[in-house]
Formats: structure tokens, C-alpha cells, sequence
């Protein structure tokens, strides 16, 4: 067990030498940090009287080693201006990223979006013209290199050792109350962090526990996650706690790839005439996104009807999902996008639309996209077509026949040289 000699070493040796700490301090950070937290614990159970004798001025390290974490502290230094943020009613060629977007920010209770795509299809454009819409919303992005006390928040090192009071320093989901949380590469961070984030964006609570300290705070954010497939993918268990999934391609149609290029171009060469050019359509987008909340918060408003949730269970008893949550996202989505478009009532077709990005990630491997009971019946597949032909053409729900049958086919019968004995035959018959 360590005990208040080794306290008092440490202490002496990077708290109390101002040359030992300032070097720890500006190459190592952290560590100094790591090390005021162990001394505070000390203190805080009595162990330490060497921490209890810290004066005021050693314990500026732990407000400088927290703001090298990331948390927000007053800085010496101006911020720059940012960027001004590519229209969301100008982004061409993903209306599927489009409308998944939209509902996320109606309803934040879906559980957020996954986008699956290459680079360069406009996720990250996407996300941040969103948080445009929303007034007064922050855009927070969440680096891969975050800690889990840096995403939903820790101890305050400086007020306790200081004052020698307990107090919350928020994280991000606390920051990014009221606007858009942004995870690219979404699929290479530690599961604990995913667990929180998507915890925090389900309920709207971040519940921390930790460090001595029993917290909760507001955190209703649209959480919007990048991912490309080829570096890797998610566990389902964490796929189906996403609300919405799209998946983007790249535009292999000239006239709308030109468009989108041509787009882009005019806004890099003059970004405040490309935005008045389209401030129309974004205040239309945000008058919808206000009015659409407004609805959604009503209680009484857009009820599910007893024909939405028949063709709500039948699509995910199609698609084959595991678990009731696909129902319950499909029935918000619904009505995210009923409210939306001003719709009076949720109708079948509004189901219909938001299906696909509530089963693409939580679909069964091999079944297929359109359920078997909404899909044209097809002729027989004949000889011509091949093996897509009968993949595509079996009927699983008619119990007639062998289904994956395949039809004879005549085979030649290739003469084979006959076979010579080891033992010559009348060798045989001399032994007989």
C-alpha cells in the first residue's frame, strides 16, 4: 500500500519543484495531471498530509494540466472565426443523408445516424450545415483520441484542490447540449465510449458516476457517426442502438457529379453570395425543423394509427430483427417525417420511407431488402438467366416443391481405359 512518505516524494519532487513540474507540465501534461488526481485521492482519505499543505500556487498545474485534457478554461489566445458552413438546401446527390438528417434533428430520441460511406460524399458537410438549422446549436466533434472523462465529464481537479470541494467539469455531451455531436470514424473508438454516447443520445441524460462524484445533466444532441467499411465495422449490439442508418455511394452519374462539383466550386469562390443565393431555402428548412419539434412535442398530435403499426410489424418481422426496437424507431421516424412534411395524420407511406434506414443496419445477413410480401410475383427464372436468376426467383413461403432445386442436366459418358490386373490371370489359376 502506498503510504505518506511516497505521497510526500512525489510531491516534492513535481509538485513543489517549480522546474521538475514546469517540465512535466509542458511535455507531459497529463501525467501531471495523473499525478494531482492520485494526491487529491490521498487527501481526500486522509492519507497525505502533504497534500493538505499544497500551497495555492502549485495547484495552478492541475487547471493547466485539465485544459491540455480538453476541457474548456479561459485561454490568452483569440479564437479564429470559422468558416462559414456550406448550405444544407444546397447539398445535391445524397437525398437519403438528406431527409435521415432531418428527421434526427426533429426527433433527437431516434438514437442519431450512421453514415456508411467512401470519402468525399459529404458527411462531414452534411453535419455541420445541420447544426445551421438549429438555432443557437453547437457543433461539437469528438476527436478519436477522447478519454471517456473527456466525453462525459470528471472531477474538477482544480476546485478540489483548491477549495478542497468536490465540483463537476462537464465534458463534451454536456457541451454539445442543444446541437450536433459529430464522431467520425465513429467505428474505431472503444466501446465505452460508444456505450456513453449512444446512452446519452437514447434518453437525453448523462448520468455520470464516477470520482467520487453522483451527476446528471441535460444532453439532447444529434448524434451523427461517419464510418467507412473498409476499416472495420461495429458490433451489432452497438448497430442496433443506432436509430438510423444511410449508406452512400459514390456519383457515377455525370450530370449530377458535375452539378455537385459545380456547386462546391461556387461556393469556395465567394461563400457569402452562395449562401444568400440560398438563405431562402434554409429559413424554410429551419421554419420546417421548428414546426416540426413543436409537433412532435405534442403528446396528442399524429397518432399511430392501428394500420401504421400493422405495416410497421411487418416489416421488421421481414427483415427478420432481433428485439422490439426496430418497431419503435421505425414508429418515431414515421411520425418525424409526418410532422415534417405538415402531414395532418401518419400515413402507410410515411412508414414506408423511413424503413429502410431504421433495417439497413439491423437486418438479417441474406434477406432481402424488399419484404416477400410487398414484392411482385415473378415469372419461373429461365435457363438464360443463370445463377441470379435463382437466387432471385424461389418462393420460400409456398412449400411446394424442393426450393433451390436445380433442373437435370445430361451428362456425356466419357470412355475410361480399361484396368490391367496386378496378378496375371493364370498365375491366379495355377494357385486355385
Amino acid at each position: 500500500m502506498v503510504g505518506d512518505h511516497q505521497y510526500a516524494m512525489v510531491a516534492d519532487a513535481y509538485v513543489l519543484d517549480a522546474e521538475n513540474r514546469d517540465f512535466v507540465d509542458t511535455h507531459n501534461p497529463r501525467a501531471l495531471h495523473d499525478m494531482l488526481s492520485r494526491l487529491l485521492e490521498a487527501m481526500q482519505r486522509g492519507l497525505s498530509a502533504v497534500a493538505r499543505r499544497l500551497p495555492r500556487t502549485h495547484r495552478e498545474p492541475a487547471a493547466r494540466a485539465r485544459a491540455a485534457d480538453g476541457r474548456t478554461y479561459a485561454m490568452n489566445t483569440q479564437a479564429a472565426p470559422l468558416p462559414a458552413s456550406f448550405p444544407f438546401s444546397a447539398i445535391a446527390g445524397q437525398p437519403r443523408l438528406r431527409e435521415a438528417l432531418l428527421l434526427a434533428a426533429a426527433d433527437p430520441a431516434l438514437g442519431g445516424v450512421l453514415i456508411e460511406g467512401p470519402r468525399g460524399t459529404a458527411k462531414t458537410t452534411a453535419a455541420r450545415a445541420l447544426a445551421e438549422l438549429l438555432p443557437g446549436a453547437p457543433f461539437v466533434t469528438l476527436p478519436l483520441g477522447a478519454s471517456l472523462e473527456h466525453l462525459v465529464g470528471t472531477l474538477d481537479l482544480g476546485q478540489a484542490l483548491a477549495g478542497h470541494a468536490l465540483k463537476f467539469a462537464p465534458g463534451l455531451l454536456a457541451r454539445a447540449h442543444g446541437g450536433v455531436l459529430y464522431v467520425d470514424e465513429i467505428n474505431l473508438l472503444p466501446d465505452a465510449l460508444i456505450d456513453s454516447l449512444l446512452d446519452a443520445a437514447a434518453s437525453g441524460v448523462n448520468a455520470v458516476e464516477r470520482d467520487g462524484i453522483s451527476h446528471r445533466h441535460a444532453a439532447r444532441f444529434v448524434l451523427v457517426g461517419t464510418m467507412n467499411p473498409e476499416e472495420g465495422s461495429l458490433r451489432p449490439q452497438l448497430l442496433d442502438r443506432f436509430g438510423l442508418c444511410v449508406q452512400l455511394r459514390n456519383l457515377e452519374d455525370r450530370a449530377e457529379r458535375q452539378a455537385v462539383v459545380r456547386a462546391r466550386l461556387a461556393f469556395d469562390s465567394d461563400p457569402e453570395g452562395f449562401r444568400a443565393r440560398h438563405a431562402a431555402a434554409e429559413a424554410e428548412l429551419a421554419a420546417s425543423l421548428r414546426r416540426a419539434r413543436a409537433t412532435l412535442a405534442d403528446a396528442t398530435a399524429l397518432p399511430y394509427g392501428d394500420a401504421v403499426h400493422e405495416a410497421v410489424g411487418a416489416l421488421c418481422i421481414a427483415a427478420q430483427v432481433d428485439g422490439l426496437r426496430a418497431d419503435l424507431v421505425m414508429l418515431r421516424a414515421a411520425r418525424a417525417l409526418a410532422a415534417l412534411e405538415g402531414a395532418e395524420a401518419i400515413g402507410e407511406q410515411h412508414v414506408r420511407r423511413v424503413a429502410e434506414a431504421v433495417l439497413l443496419h439491423r437486418r438479417k445477413p441474406g434477406v432481402e431488402a424488399t419484404p416477400p410480401a410487398q414484392a411482385p410475383s415473378a415469372p419461373p427464372p429461365s435457363a438464360a438467366e443463370g445463377e441470379s436468376a435463382i437466387d432471385d426467383g424461389a418462393d420460400t413461403d409456398s412449400g411446394d416443391g424442393d426450393w433451390g432445386a436445380l433442373p437435370p442436366e445430361p451428362v456425356g459418358v466419357a470412355r475410361v481405359k480399361p484396368l490391367r490386373p496386378l496378378i496375371p490371370a493364370a498365375s491366379l489359376a495355377k494357385k486355385a
